[in-house]
């Protein structure tokens, strides 16, 4: 029985569907390699004048996966790269110093020679994408748990990799499970590891608004930065940082033949109402086929804490920041990661409640309950529910307790801790364990020790403020209370000025001595690990037979709507989502679907009222002309800033571009909505809208601000502007 469900729902997946009526041609986030046939020619009939083989191999060819979590666009024949700015955010700050805040005063190399290198940044081009389910589903997975499932496709992947690399020794290949894991995906892509800095606005515009803005509409920012892959000098292959490397297209070999790297050339003809408008990049995740009883997990335990957690380490973040330059620029980066997430999370609760998505869902599962029991397949809701009731205590503590103790938090003293424990590069003699030791690194440039102390002050105190089940109290609660007679700060103190890890340099053995035993950080971490483990062990306990159900609720959904394309949720793989230029209307309000200069302008005088508002004179005096020339705008006669279509996007498409319909760049893609911010889960065609830097309104800032004519002219932007002249 198992066998002839997993190979009938394989079938249905690899279906190529004709009939598209009952699917928003608007919603969808679309592998290109298998793009059914019926999406292509809605594309076709809304305004998409290339052929389908201009996508995958074509135009696929210029997208890249941004260090892992954005995209970005190949733009010229010189390899260079446009992504946003909060994309190319740790990049701009690692390089600022209070003589040179390229953060705050923004960034051109006037040279290649003044280009900046960026340490673990990198770009990677997706080569192939094929369907591997068959072989996995002949090796037995869908008998597997997660542990043997995960062990699997790390085999698998090795095997392929090797394979890959016979071809081009720099290829590497991912498989990725798609549609909850009925379908498994192998990716193979080409990694280039020296990418540079070369432009970013001032933070001013490339962060107009900062958190007053974010996910709002109408938007002015300036979203945008700017990098080029170098590459080896004799033949063009991805290599490491080297001072000899040269950018891409301008090796011997390409030189010698005339290889030009496949790049997005730039329209400058702009956009009207209804106007075709694609996107191609990454998204990163996204719940749509996830059960109602995920989405409460997800409200309660997830959402909740993370918001509530940020909240509270941001005010520290903030105060210490508004008081030093210096540890402004070290946290610049952070602060924005965290902000941005934290009103996600806060407009993500908002969302569920005011539309009410949970019942909406749970009225949509009755439907798919009923043509499971009819059809035979195993679907069981009052299992699913059972499941994720047993594991919600346990899930909340557990975000609680990342946001505010693991990765999640940022705390360098908390990170030491439990990185000593998780594992770390053990050196040291191998014959002699006795002599084997691990170290930090001193990486004092990136963290200030008073926000840092103060910040894990406040996280031990809420965390046990919002611990309802003493189980998930870490033990070094019971250390403050006996050593320090309460006193979080005298023991957070400790710490940071005696405990061996906050020692940088210091070796630290493999094997612990009765001083390491006895030293508070190390208790702390030992703590830490524990704690972990044991709210793991009940999430964990209960994963596998949860993915099983998700898994089993996605097949009977796409079998009982098997006429109609589907698409997986997105997993950081390419997708293409399409749609059109336009606005929207919620409650009387008319969003209109461009913002203009003038806007800024007007904005930039409350900068008194909202500080996020503020800009420099320059911009008051570039934003305040009335002939933007070249840029300007056919049907506004003025030079637009921001535009709205209503593309399919989630984070990690952030330096997505905007396609028109001869595949050229309009903008790039950099936030949502605030009133469809749940379209992860529920899209809403109604309301979902991205949001996007127009690439005119990039161009003249490099021109009018950074005179950055030698871009222009890589771009062929000045030559256009010659001939207008």
């Amino acid at each position: 029985m198992r066998k002839l469900l997993i190979s009938s729902l394989i079938l249905i997946f690899n279906f190529q569907f004709s009939i598209f009526n009952q699917l928003h041609a608007d919603e969808g986030m679309w592998t290109l390699y298998d793009l059914p046939d019926a999406v292509y020619e809605q594309m076709k009939a809304e305004g998409y004048r290339l052929p389908k083989s201009s996508l995958y191999g074509g135009l696929s060819n210029c997208i890249v996966n941004f260090s892992g979590f954005c995209t970005g666009e190949v733009v010229s024949p010189r390899g260079l790269v446009f992504t946003n700015h909060h994309c190319g955010f740790e990049a701009i700050r690692s390089h600022s110093t209070v003589e040179h805040d390229y953060m705050l005063n923004g960034f051109y190399a006037s040279t290649y020679a003044d280009e900046l290198k960026n340490e673990n940044m990198f770009v990677a081009f997706m080569r192939e994408q094929k369907d591997i389910t068959p072989k996995l589903d002949s090796l037995g997975i869908y008998d597997m748990g997660n542990m043997e499932k995960s062990a699997l496709i790390d085999s698998l992947n090795e095997v392929m990799t090797k394979e890959a690399k016979k071809i081009d020794t720099t290829y590497y290949v991912e498989i990725d499970p798609f549609f909850e894991g009925n379908k498994y995906y192998a990716t193979t892509y080409q990694r280039y590891n020296d990418l540079r800095l070369v432009y970013a606005p001032t933070k001013s515009l490339g962060k107009y608004g900062g958190e007053t803005d974010n996910w709002m509409w109408p938007r002015q920012t300036c979203d945008i930065s700017v990098f080029r892959i170098y590459v080896d000098p004799k033949m063009g292959a991805p290599a490491d940082y080297s001072e000899q490397n040269v950018p891409m297209g301008m090796d011997s070999l390409s030189l010698a033949r005339g290889i030009t790297p496949t790049y997005l050339p730039i329209s400058m003809d702009g956009y009207k109402p209804e106007d075709f408008a694609m996107t191609i990049g990454y998204p990163g995740s996204t719940e749509r086929y996830l059960s109602s009883y995920g989405i409460e997990e997800m409200k309660n335990s997830v959402f909740y804490p993370m918001q509530q957690v940020r909240g509270v380490k941001q005010k520290v973040m903030k105060k210490h920041m508004s008081q030093s330059e210096a540890v402004r620029i070290k946290y610049d980066s952070k602060y924005a990661h965290s902000s941005n997430y934290w009103k996600n999370a806060i407009g993500m609760t908002k969302c569920i409640d005011s539309i009410g998505i949970v019942n909406m869902k749970r009225e949509y599962e009755k439907r798919i309950q009923h043509y499971a029991d009819s059809t035979g397949m195993p679907l069981d809701f009052a299992k699913l529910e059972r499941l994720y009731k047993e594991r919600a205590d346990a899930m909340r503590a557990l975000t609680f307790f990342n946001e505010s103790f693991g990765k999640r938090c940022q705390n360098e003293l908390a990170l030491r801790a439990s990185k000593y424990y998780n594992g770390m590069p053990v050196l040291g003699p191998e014959n002699k364990p006795s002599k084997q030791y691990v170290v930090f690194e001193d990486n004092s440039d990136s963290w200030d020790k008073a926000l840092d102390s103060e910040a894990l002050v406040e996280m031990m105190k809420n965390y046990r403020e919002q611990m309802k089940d003493t189980a998930y109290i870490p033990s070094f609660y019971q250390t403050i209370d006996k050593d320090f007679g309460g006193d979080y700060t005298r023991y957070v103190n400790e710490m940071y000025d005696n405990s061996i890890l906050m020692k940088s340099g210091t070796k630290l053995k493999v094997k612990t001595t009765k001083k390491m035993e006895r030293d508070y950080g190390m208790k702390f971490g030992l703590s830490l690990v524990e704690t972990l483990a044991d709210l793991r062990l009940v999430v964990d306990s209960l994963k596998d037979s949860i993915d099983v159900q998700e898994r089993l609720l996605c097949a009977a959904k796409v079998r009982m709507e098997q006429d109609m394309p589907h698409y997986s949720d997105a997993n950081f793989t390419m997708r293409m989502s399409y749609g059109q230029v336009g606005g929207y209307s919620i409650n009387g309000y008319d969003s209109g679907y461009y913002t203009t200069a003038k806007s800024l302008a007007d904005k930039m005088k409350k900068a008194d009222i909202v500080e996020e508002y503020f800009a420099e004179p320059v911009f008051h005096e570039l934003f305040g002309v009335k002939d933007y020339g070249i840029y300007a705008d056919k049907l506004s006669k003025t030079l637009n800033l921001c535009f709205l279509t209503n593309n399919d996007i989630t984070g990690g498409n952030s330096g997505s571009p905007v396609i028109n319909g001869d595949g050229k760049l309009i903008g790039l893609a950099f936030d949502g909505n605030w009133d469809s911010l749940s379209a992860d889960i529920h899209y809403d065609d109604t309301l979902a809208r991205c949001i996007n830097v127009d690439i005119r309104y990039v161009l003249y800032l490099m021109d009018k601000w950074a005179h950055a004519d030698r871009l222009l002219d890589e771009l062929g932007i000045r030559a256009e502007k010659k001939v207008q002249e």
